[in-house]
């Protein structure tokens, strides 16, 4: 592949197909793989960092239907399921008296310029269709896309507009999760295969509810079947470009914009994925917590965001203000943004009241930051992939000026956390 030029620095960059395996033939792909991504963690990269505090709220799996409230409940436990084990099995849908709460709640942290904090959404573009479905006696799988409603018998009077008014008043921010968040190709297997898996999904799905991750982890993520090689559990290019291609599509229709961010269910994502992103339109990829990973470009144009701090409360987490804001301190003085993750269970209210309690750890959290960093900047990806673009992001209140200087980084040399 020859020599890459990369700035002001030089670096030699490897041919899989130059490294010799058996009997001097190549190594086989999957081997090839790990190969370049171990020589890949040893280039330089160049990452982005910021001269003052800047906080993201990114939070997943919006628009997924789960538990059908209490209708639900007693359905599942008629038909032989003890839930509230885990919080996962309580996951319902959010309603438009919980997008209310949280859009009041948001308007009323501001930042150093005044401007509210904004809560990135990544959305889920279809769930289910559970009656079309039973006509066939839930033998095949189809889905209904949010243009065209909730599937069956699911109500949540009022969501859709919540999510729009709280879109045009500038609190809420969507983004792309994808279309089913598991695997349908996982599940197509166990459908065909027989036996007790079928039959788990059957009994959730006669009410109403695509699956419960916690207690069926073989149903993957949307892009990844867990139970194939390691070197296999990635769905093809040609599918992943599809299923993305697909979600855009009702993406746009709903929204009336392209998604600028996505974030792969359960974070996985691969160069396919970064690809088919990148061929429509999205400009960031959101990635899991666990290191101090700058933000930086990848060779489709995408940047990658790598969130700093998991708030769960939903999970019974103990979240202490004081704790959370030395581990916001700690990226900050590396010049890196807090990006905080929490899911929308956190702020489901229908079954359990889980939204509460979040508000009150987040309303505690936020305003400890506030105190302690006067001038911070509450941002969402679009604004920060600005920031790097441009030098400046748009926002209605007044501007502000952020340094964002370069610096070049190994994968090898991040710290985790």
């Amino acid at each position: 592949m020859g020599i890459r030029s990369d700035g002001d620095e030089t670096v030699e960059a490897v041919s899989l197909f130059s490294i010799p395996g058996r009997n001097g033939k190549p190594p086989p792909m999957s081997l090839a793989r790990k190969i370049w991504n171990r020589c890949r963690n040893l280039l330089p990269v160049q990452g982005f960092f910021f001269d003052r505090p800047l906080v993201l709220l990114q939070s997943d799996d919006w628009g997924r239907v789960g538990l059908r409230d209490r209708e639900g409940f007693d359905a599942l436990g008629s038909a032989g399921l003890s839930l509230g084990e885990h919080p996962y099995d309580l996951y319902t849908l959010e309603t438009a008296e919980d997008l209310s709460a949280l859009s009041q709640f948001l308007k009323r942290h501001r930042d150093a310029t005044g401007r509210p904090a904004c809560l990135g959404m990544n959305f889920l573009t279809a769930n289910l269709d559970f009656a079309r479905m039973a006509d066939e006696d839930f033998r095949t799988i189809h889905l209904r896309p949010i243009t065209e409603g909730l599937p069956d018998p699911w109500q949540r009077p009022g969501l859709f507009e919540a999510y729009r008014e709280g879109i045009d008043a500038g609190v809420f921010y969507p983004a792309l999760h994808g279309s089913t968040h598991f695997c349908r190709r996982a599940a197509e297997r166990q459908l065909a295969a027989g036996g007790e898996r079928p039959a788990l999904l059957r009994t959730l799905w006669k009410a109403g509810t695509p699956y419960i991750h916690w207690r069926m982890p073989w149903i993957g993520y949307e892009y990844w079947d867990p139970e194939l090689p390691a070197d296999e559990r990635f769905l093809s290019a040609d599918v992943q470009a599809s299923l993305i291609g697909a979600a855009v599509g009702i993406f746009a229709k709903f929204f009336a914009t392209l998604p600028r961010s996505a974030c792969a269910p359960g974070y996985r994502a691969n160069r396919d994925t970064h690809r088919a992103w990148a061929q429509h339109g999205v400009r960031v990829a959101q990635n899991g917590t666990g290191t101090f990973t700058p933000p930086h470009l990848d060779d489709f144009g995408i940047l990658h965001l790598y969130r700093s701090l998991d708030f769960e409360p939903a999970l019974g987490e103990e979240l202490a203000a004081d704790a959370c804001v030395r581990q916001a301190g700690e990226y900050f003085a590396k010049g890196l943004p807090l990006i905080v993750s929490l899911h929308s269970i956190n702020f489901h209210s229908s079954v359990k009241d889980f939204r509460s309690r979040t508000l009150t750890l987040l309303d505690e959290f936020l305003s400890a930051l506030e105190a302690k960093y006067p001038d911070l900047l509450y941002l969402h990806d679009g604004d920060l992939c600005d920031l790097v673009q441009f030098g400046a992001y748009a926002a209605e209140s007044r501007s502000a000026q952020v340094a964002v200087s370069k610096r070049r980084f190994t994968r090898n040399s991040v710290i985790q956390r």
